[in-house]
């Protein structure tokens, strides 16, 4: 009989070709002589470059469900379709892009339990300073409008039971915030009543490209979205307070 605790992960993906092996293999090259047992679902963005076939090639020698669409989303949507889609009771979630240690999810699993989600803190963040400034600026309306305050809002790492991420998804009209989504999640879980435990990763540059959601031009579009997006959400937070 298989004792070994098994988690899902959930990951999205956008023309993450040069990226996606060495995220995945890292995974699960950590975990294989563990007693975790780890597999990936992917929900796959509608790539124009090589990703697929990659996740495809991948999916033969490990653990892989993948979720794919010729069509653009955006990366909330994407998330959220792979977190709905998950059939474990113990959830993990990682983007993509290499900036995370598959070694942190040992220690955030090490302190789940029910009622609980355990979420990384990048610590230090190596994102360049416009990116800190901004997510500053956000965090400190963000604390204003919510009341709360966490260390790392928008870092999408972490760990928790199926169960507890259900009850967020049951809430009115999640997926808010399409530039800011774990600001969102991380804030409905909190007025839920569900914990929340930080702590500090470690954060490495991205080797290839940058992000293709913070470019200079779409800043203040997604700023005022997001500005919108909060108000409407501290409005749902007070119903389910």
């Amino acid at each position: 009989m298989d004792s070994k605790l098994k988690i899902e992960i959930v990951t999205p993906v956008y023309n993450e070709e040069k990226h996606i092996k060495d995220t995945i293999i890292g995974f699960f090259d950590e975990f294989k002589n563990s007693n975790v047992s780890i597999s990936f679902l992917i929900s796959e963005d509608g790539s124009t470059d090589n990703s697929v076939e990659i996740i495809n090639k991948l999916a033969e020698d490990y653990p892989i469900k993948l979720l794919t669409s010729s069509i653009r989303k955006n990366y909330t949507d994407a998330v959220i379709l792979g977190l709905k889609n998950t059939t474990n009771s113990i959830l993990g979630f990682v983007d993509s892009d290499g900036q995370y240690d598959p070694k942190d999810l040992k220690i955030l699993i090490d302190k789940l339990e029910k009622g609980k989600l355990v979420a990384g803190y990048r610590h230090p963040r190596v994102d360049n300073i416009f990116r800190k400034m901004i997510s500053n600026s956000f965090k400190f309306l963000y604390r204003k409008m919510t009341g709360i305050d966490l260390q790392d809002p928008s870092c999408g790492y972490f760990v928790g039971y199926k169960s507890d991420i259900t009850k967020i998804f049951n809430t009115e009209n999640v997926g808010l915030l399409k530039e800011g989504f774990w600001w969102e999640f991380y804030a409905r879980a909190k007025y839920l009543g569900i914990n929340i435990e930080e702590i500090p990763i470690k954060h490495f540059h991205r080797n290839y490209g940058n992000t293709v959601v913070f470019k200079l031009h779409r800043i203040p579009k997604i700023g005022i979205s997001n500005i919108v997006g909060l108000i409407r959400l501290s409005k749902i937070l007070k119903k389910i307070n």
